[in-house]
């Protein structure tokens, strides 16, 4: 038996986790629908990138022992491959879509799917929990409110999803949204640049917030060549910075080359490999360590580091 899901999971919540916990109980395999980019972004106007959603899929969906597959999707019906599932879970929301989807099976001679329909999960403030309002800050990924407020001194998806992670694995449950803010440095910060980046980014970003995160990464020259090191400094409502970094890498001599001579890193790694938004995908730790390391990786252990000496005085 073949079970079916599927959904844009822009932020994995205990929504989306109720209904393929369900589509594992009732199938001995489980596929997995995930829009593509083009059709997420046909009803949103924000969509964190593909490779972060599945990647956030594949951590949950590795805790069931049972079988699946990931398939990308890019309208409601899905490519053939779906077309083997017997039963399709749905949330009381897109039920209409699973009748159309059955309507369509039926019209190509395949029988139609069972389908399962779950109850909505709602949040503490009201209304069902929804990714639009987690990753507006609203409440955290099980709709509570009473939790740590984190915000990110950046919109940039890879900086907030990274920051999401460490403070869940600290605090358990919070809350964490994303705000453009001014850096006070140029665009591609050179040496105490960086440091005073991340520093602005969380000065810029607090607010009424609990917590600001800024996360700046920069260029430093050592004996052998330029060197790529993120700095993060984390700020509390009593003004109380802490900072910290991740680990250093060297960019190749034709990348540093690019940069000595005025380039941004985005703009002279795109130059010399070709790569395009390096900066909002994988960065280019990924693309040069091909893909052994991330964008996201990276960054989480900055902001671990930013948050040791608080996680020290916790215990």
């Amino acid at each position: 038996m073949i079970a079916a899901v599927a959904g844009t999971f822009n932020v994995l919540h205990d929504g989306h986790k109720a209904l393929i916990s369900k589509a594992f109980e009732l199938g001995d395999f489980v596929f997995i629908g995930v829009t593509s980019d083009k059709m997420a972004s046909e009803t949103r106007s924000d969509i964190v990138p593909l490779y972060l959603r599945k990647r956030a899929l594949s951590e949950y969906l590795n805790t069931f022992s049972k079988g699946y597959s990931i398939i990308i999707i890019e309208d409601i019906y899905g490519p053939e491959e779906m077309d083997e599932a017997d039963i399709l879970v749905v949330s009381e929301e897109t039920f209409g879509n699973a009748k159309k989807i059955n309507l369509s099976r039926a019209e190509r001679g395949i029988r139609p799917m069972q389908i399962e329909v779950i109850s909505l999960l709602g949040a503490e403030c009201g209304g069902k929990i929804s990714s639009t309002d987690i990753m507006r800050g609203r409440y955290a990924r099980n709709g509570r409110t009473d939790v740590p407020d984190v915000v990110v001194g950046s919109g940039n998806h890879v900086k907030v999803a990274a920051v999401r992670t460490v403070m869940e694995r600290i605090y358990g449950s919070v809350r964490v949204t994303g705000i453009d803010v001014k850096t006070g440095v140029s665009p591609q910060p050179f040496e105490d640049e960086t440091r005073t980046g991340a520093i602005n980014r969380a000065r810029n970003a607090l607010e009424d917030h609990d917590l600001s995160v800024g996360i700046e990464a920069g260029v430093f020259k050592k004996e052998d060549g330029l060197y790529d090191y993120q700095y993060c400094a984390v700020l509390d409502k009593e003004g109380r910075i802490t900072v910290g970094t991740g680990m250093g890498f060297m960019y190749p001599d034709s990348v540093a080359e690019l940069v000595r001579g005025g380039m941004t890193v985005g703009d002279a790694v795109h130059k010399v490999y070709g790569n395009t938004d390096i900066g909002k995908k994988q960065g280019a730790i990924g693309l040069l360590s091909k893909g052994l390391i991330d964008r996201k990786a990276l960054t989480e252990q900055s902001v671990t580091a930013a948050m040791i000496p608080r996680i020290w005085e916790e215990r």
